[in-house]
């Protein structure tokens, strides 16, 4: 099979995002790209998590030519396509329509520093891209044109885009997005979060360079 172990990761994350509650029935979508190759493994487009297997997996390139797989790819894999041209390091894209980071994109308003774990996304604010209906070239345009040097966007009205080195990176990273909107949503329902500051934040990323186990 094309591109199996690409395929294998796609199934365990979909039931994984699914199961934590990251996306509500087939909503979301998740890719790896193969940069050897060329081409992208892409979640299916309306198949339960739990009911995708390997071989529904779609495989195609950047620009749109199906390399193997008999299902129609997500409605959303121009925007996978888009992360991918524009984000060399990027090897793997997650979208999801979580709970709090939809929120803040129902808001159409950036996540902020309220929490510092923000810096897993290389910035101290994770900017919000303009609304555009999904499925569209459009949409695909302006999560590239605003992600910029963040690893996460969210998406007006919509949810949430991260990229990552690898599926496992990228779905910790949503993971993380998810805290800290829940972080911010929670303390704005209080009273006013005081943010962290861009001196402190500088710190942290910097800080965060260095987190973790040596890369052998």
């Amino acid at each position: 099979m094309v591109l199996q172990e690409e395929r294998e990761q796609i199934v365990e994350y979909g039931k994984r995002m699914s199961g934590d509650g990251l996306s509500a029935g087939t909503s979301g979508n998740i890719s790896i790209y193969n940069a050897e190759k060329g081409w992208m493994a892409i979640s299916p487009s309306g198949i339960g998590y739990f009911d995708t297997k390997p071989e529904d997996v779609v495989i195609m390139d950047l620009d749109a030519e199906i390399i193997d797989g008999a299902r129609k790819p997500s409605s959303e894999w121009a925007l996978h396509a888009a992360m991918y041209k524009a984000k060399q390091d990027c090897r793997a894209v997650v979208h999801t329509h979580s709970m709090y980071c939809t929120v803040f994109a129902a808001l159409r308003q950036p996540l902020k520093a309220a929490h510092y774990v923000i810096a897993d996304a290389g910035v101290d604010t994770v900017p919000c891209a303009p609304y555009c209906t999904f499925g569209t070239r459009e949409l695909a345009d302006a999560a590239a044109s605003t992600i910029g040097g963040s690893n996460a966007v969210l998406l007006a009205n919509h949810g949430l885009l991260v990229c990552g080195g690898t599926l496992k990176s990228a779905y910790s990273l949503a993971c993380g997005m998810e805290f800290c909107a829940e972080v911010e949503y929670r303390a704005k329902t209080i009273g006013n979060p005081v943010y962290l500051s861009e001196e402190e934040m500088a710190k942290v990323l910097e800080g965060f360079k260095s987190y973790g186990q040596p890369k052998k």
